[in-house]
């Protein structure tokens, strides 16, 4: 090899500078990290509760629907619409609240 040819070798990979083989880069992971579970994401929830009547001024029912979402305006529409689905017929909101 001529003198240019070494300078560029040297430029580009080090002077001389001992190879590590592929294995002796990969990083050992404890034993801890090998057995852990991914932890679950929190999402929020919101808890809206209902006051349903089928007939007007009967007998009052309470439905609970949790939510998940930020809205409380997505909430409540989910809420109204399960009710619906019940075949209630009135619909009151009591409370949206944030649960945990």
């Amino acid at each position: 090899m001529s003198d240019l040819e070494d300078e560029m070798r040297r430029a580009f990979f080090g002077a001389g500078e001992p190879q590590l083989p592929v294995d002796a880069c990969t990083p050992v992971l404890p034993d801890k990290a090998l057995t852990r579970k991914p932890a679950k994401a929190v999402s929020p929830k919101l808890r809206v509760t209902l006051n349903v009547t089928k007939v007007f001024e009967g007998e009052i029912d309470v439905l609970i629907h949790d939510a998940n979402t930020l809205s409380t305006l997505t909430a409540e529409l989910e809420a109204k619409a399960k009710a619906k689905k019940l075949k209630y017929k009135y619909i009151d909101v009591v409370s949206i609240k944030s649960i945990e």
